[in-house]
């Protein structure tokens, strides 16, 4: 059996360097692909580049590398170390400097793989993707590697993404010198490859050129039809957004006033600069009319009137309750058609700044002047598609919350002038399109490309002027509807105007699209072959490809093909006509998709778990099918379950995958919203795997059967040496957990098989047992820095893990001022506890030798989740009786303790236990109790009994006390009471001798 040679991502790679670059891709905008149209869940293209090129290129190290592969990498490093000094980081250049000074360095051939990993570390960076030094480099190196692996002369190798998505991965690919083959199951990201990997590099600038020039028509046509319905104010201020408030009818006794639905009266919440609206009642119309104020300081008792979707009346003070709020909104079908206009954000001439104004009798007359236009336009249309859309919006729970509100079609998620503009900005399209095709009647692949960016301009718009786009008042803009992966209701929103210049606008929209073709074409891609088609059925013959490298999706993580019906239904109405195939049906693909969402709909039920995983497994099976047996796969993961993961792993090596190394890159903001007290992955795993038929599914001795106690023997140490690597590159917590599962799992699944001695099989399952146990050990020894962690009790080694997991690594930031869905699925505040999936916490406590059931006075269980209670949760069960049975109380509490909850329970365990005034409570059971119990004493300013604590009872004396200490102080979050009161504690130890 012929054995190959292991590519570089199969060895080493510069993790920490390029999740840096990923992270900072992140709030890249200009130019960048993702601001060509939006898709979910993107990778970023930093990280794609980096396990491109370390897939595509041999380890020079490796006994099996072709020599031809080293001559050609030392020729282009030693190139970079004479020649490019200047553009390498300050990571890469010693190491090229010493090239420079001694080329002999690079004979060594792990001196060679070390200056290649520099060389992908630095060409990760955003700045230097299309620097042509970079890009002819990469570009040799991957010729190099093909043709040393037996690839023929001229040709490229065959990079395969069936989860196409965004388009990261496939234009990586061509990036860096190969040939790709994208495909996706859903029409948007099909035109969106079709834009980035063909047309762009076919067209180059002539196609930026033509967008612009016809751009330029729509936006002239559009705004010469939309002009009268956003007028400017006499002053020749020009607004830029209108900001809206649903309403209810206050139903408290004898009102019956239309209450604006506020969360916030705010309009410029920055720190001394306030803008807020004042609601005055006004008794003829049953309403509330709107005055502005400007303020230094904010008033927090004065801030919107609704509150958890219930709704508070100005005048009255009655509440109405959220359900008879959700029956009044759900009737008006969402309400955007009753909403009130509460002001106008404005611009002047040579003056910085946003201004807000109340509304007036032009903006009221403008709007009814827009509803009489919609429906001149509804009953006028000639078009084969209703002017807007009226295809059904479903329900999906926790994700698409408005259907609740009577939002049951896309169209009601627009107010009628938002409607008008979108349906506007479609038919002005379409009548381009005749004119472009009369003009370049034989170039028709042509003209759909500048119709298919244009019409993405005009999503682009949708996306920011929705019924459900937020005004965001700390940066005074627009923010997108998607600013999370749902459609949640919002109640007051900004409407943007279309003809404007302002973000949001078709103009600026335009410009964006542009940006992102500039970018693709300073590339000098070569173009890639971008298909429509299920990843379970490909269309590529047997051994075709040289790699798959796919970002697939994760279970019921983003329900892609509702969301995107967003666009769907706006692109049929702007791209009718165009001689496209993708738009014959009424929504986007749904009954192939690889997704699960059987309890989000009963529409869905067949999306079950079960069915995610068949589907997934055929996709993988196919991708085994069409890869030829001495080529690589890489499957991205970033689910947060350990079931999930265990799903994941079954199919991937059912499909005849051997997973051969796993790297995790972070590619997540630690701020985003999902990362706040929950466990969500900031790292994306790169799960390297080679088909099953070469040298990986054998042993030394040429076995296909593997021994289980040779494996038992193995993994541990395999973790031990894995773990510190992934410390020093700053992997930890849940990230460091499922970056395990790499070495783990290239023992196991070499083999065909593995058995126990009496010949029965070991099930992946079972081995994951045994992982999870390993990893749950090791990662202990990280928490304790080597320190003995087995003097510890199982609640404080429980504790350190669990507060390990969600929080390692992360920044405390305080996070985005976002709105939160009702229904959405998030964590509570910070004194109720630390939530992981209850599968999870299990895994990590039978790792450790614990019982999460026999844990009561540490760990909450509710259904699929545990909860690691708060410190101050546990004052009742740390100091005696229950609050049942204790005395009441006589202390007077301080008054900076009334926001303390626990302070009630510790005063009456003082008066129970008579130790408030002179002795000190009784001692915890365990280590960790003792050290809750001295952060509840500081907590509640107690430092008397605490001194006592410590020094009488002898607490402070045992040297356990003040490691778990340390340990859990730079375990707890940043902005936490808890780091907070163990930093308290811990700076008593010197001054009381310890």
């Amino acid at each position: 059996m012929k054995s190959y040679p292991k590519r570089l991502i199969e060895v080493d790679l510069p993790i920490k360097r390029i999740s840096e670059h990923a992270r900072r891709e992140k709030s890249i905008r200009h130019g960048h692909i993702s601001t060509l149209h939006i898709w979910w869940a993107r990778r970023p293209l930093a990280a794609c580049r980096a396990v491109l090129c370390a897939s595509l290129w041999p380890d020079p190290a490796d006994p099996l590398c072709p020599d031809v592969f080293r001559d050609a990498a030392r020729k282009w490093m030693s190139k970079w170390a004479k020649d490019h000094l200047s553009l390498l980081s300050a990571e890469s250049l010693d190491r090229f400097l010493n090239v420079q000074k001694n080329p002999a360095i690079l004979d060594d051939n792990t001196e060679l793989r070390n200056a290649l990993l520099d060389f992908i570390a630095d060409f990760a960076d955003w700045n230097k993707c299309t620097l042509n030094e970079y890009l002819q480099t990469s570009r040799e190196l991957t010729r190099a590697g093909h043709e040393a692996l037996g690839g023929a002369v001229g040709t490229k190798p065959l990079v395969v993404d069936p989860f196409a998505g965004g388009g990261s991965i496939p234009l990586e690919a061509l990036r860096v010198g190969a040939d790709t083959f994208a495909s996706d199951l859903n029409p948007i990201p099909v035109l969106l490859n079709k834009v980035a990997l063909e047309y762009a590099p076919k067209y180059g600038q002539r196609l930026a050129d033509e967008v612009r020039k016809w751009g330029d028509w729509v936006r002239a046509e559009t705004e010469s039809a939309l002009s009268d319905f956003y007028p400017k104010d006499s002053d020749g201020s020009t607004p830029i957004a209108y900001l809206w408030a649903r309403t209810i009818q206050c139903e408290g006794p004898g009102c019956g006033y239309r209450v604006p639905v506020m969360g916030t009266f705010y309009l410029r919440k920055k720190p001394g600069n306030y803008v807020r609206l004042i609601l005055k009642p006004d008794d003829k119309n049953k309403n509330f009319s709107v005055t502005i104020v400007s303020e230094t300081k904010h008033n927090p008792d004065d801030d919107g009137t609704a509150r958890r979707s219930s709704v508070t009346c100005p005048r009255c003070k009655f509440t109405t309750a959220r359900v008879r709020v959700e029956a009044q909104v759900g009737d008006a079908k969402g309400g955007a058609c009753q909403a009130q206009l509460m002001a106008v954000v404005t611009t002047r001439k040579r003056v910085t700044g946003r201004f807000y104004r109340p509304p007036d009798l032009r903006d009221l007359h403008a709007i009814e002047r827009s509803k009489q236009r919609l429906e001149q336009e509804k009953a006028a249309n000639e078009s084969g598609l209703s002017f807007v859309p009226d295809e059904e919006l479903p329900y999906l729970r926790s994700i698409f919350n408005v259907h609740v509100y009577g939002v049951h079609n896309w169209g009601d998620l627009f107010a009628p002038r938002q409607q008008l503009a979108l349906g506007t900005l479609c038919k002005v399209l379409r009548r381009a399109r005749k004119l472009l095709q009369g003009q370049n009647s034989d170039e028709p692949e042509l003209n759909r490309a500048v119709l298919i960016c244009i019409a993405f301009a005009i999503d682009k718009h949708a996306d920011f002027n929705s019924s459900i786009s937020r005004w965001a008042n700390h940066m005074e803009k627009s923010v997108a509807t998607f600013g999370r992966q749902a459609l949640g209701m919002l109640w007051d929103w900004g409407e943007m105007v279309p003809i404007g210049e302002s973000t949001g606008s078709f103009s600026v929209a335009l410009d964006w699209c542009i940006n992102a073709l500039d970018c693709v074409f300073k590339a000098q891609l070569v173009p890639g072959t971008v298909q429509m088609l299920s990843a379970t059925k490909h269309v590529l013959p047997d051994n075709m490809a040289n790699y798959l490298i796919t970002d697939p999706p994760y279970y019921d993580a983003v329900p892609y093909a509702d969301l995107s019906d967003y666009f769907y239904v706006w692109l049929k109405r702007s791209l009718e006509g165009a001689g496209l195939e993708y738009f014959d049906e009424t929504l986007t693909p749904k009954e192939q998709e690889v997704v699960q969402l059987a309890e989000r709909n009963p529409k869905y039920a067949y999306k079950t778990k079960a069915r995610f995983e068949q589907l997934m497994r055929e996709s993988l099976v196919e991708g085994r099918r069409y890869v030829a047996p001495d080529g690589l796969g890489v499957v991205v993961f970033a689910h947060k379950t350990t079931d999930g993961w265990e799903a994941m792993l079954e199919g991937l090596i059912g499909a005849g995958w051997i997973v051969t190394a796993s790297w995790p890159i972070d590619t997540e903001k630690p701020d985003r919203p999902r990362a706040q007290g929950s466990a969500a992955l900031a790292s994306s795993i790169h799960l390297a795997c080679r088909p099953r038929g070469n040298k990986y599914n054998l042993e030394k001795n040429g076995e296909k059967i593997g021994d289980w106690r040779d494996i038992l023997l193995e993994l541990p140490s395999r973790i031990h040496d894995w773990m510190p690597r992934l410390a020093d590159e700053g992997v930890v917590g849940a990230d460091a957990i499922f970056a395990c599962l790499g070495p783990a799992l290239e023992i196991y699944s070499r083999y065909e098989r593995v058995e126990k001695a009496n010949g029965d099989q070991v099930s992946l399952k079972e081995y994951l047992v045994y992982v999870w146990a390993a990893v749950a050990k090791e990662a202990l020894a990280v928490v304790f820095k080597g320190a003995d962690a087995s003097g510890f009790e199982e609640d404080a080694r429980l504790t350190a893990m669990w507060l390990w997991t969600l929080f390692a690594g992360q920044t405390g930031a305080d996070g985005l001022d976002e709105e939160i869905d009702e229904e959405s699925e998030v964590t509570g505040s910070k004194t109720n506890g630390y939530v992981l999936e209850y599968d999870a916490a299990r895994k990590i406590a039978q790792g450790l030798g614990a019982n999460l059931e026999s844990m009561p006075s540490l760990v909450e269980i509710n259904g699929e989740t545990a909860t690691l209670l708060s410190v101050a949760e546990r004052t009742r069960r740390l100091f005696g009786k229950d609050e049942s049975e204790s005395p009441a109380k006589t202390r007077k509490k301080k008054k900076d303790q009334f926001q303390l909850g626990f302070v009630t329970e510790l005063e009456q365990a003082e008066e129970a236990g008579s130790w408030g005034s002179k002795g000190a409570p009784s001692l915890g059971a365990t280590v960790l109790d003792r050290v809750h119990q001295s952060m509840i004493l500081f907590a509640a300013g107690r430092g008397e009994a605490l001194r006592r604590f410590l020094e009488d009872e002898g607490v402070g004396r045992d040297e356990r006390y003040w490691r778990l200490a340390q340990v859990l102080s730079f375990l707890y979050p940043k902005t936490s009471d808890e780091k907070r009161w163990i930093d308290g504690v811990l700076a008593r130890k010197k001054g009381l001798g310890f």
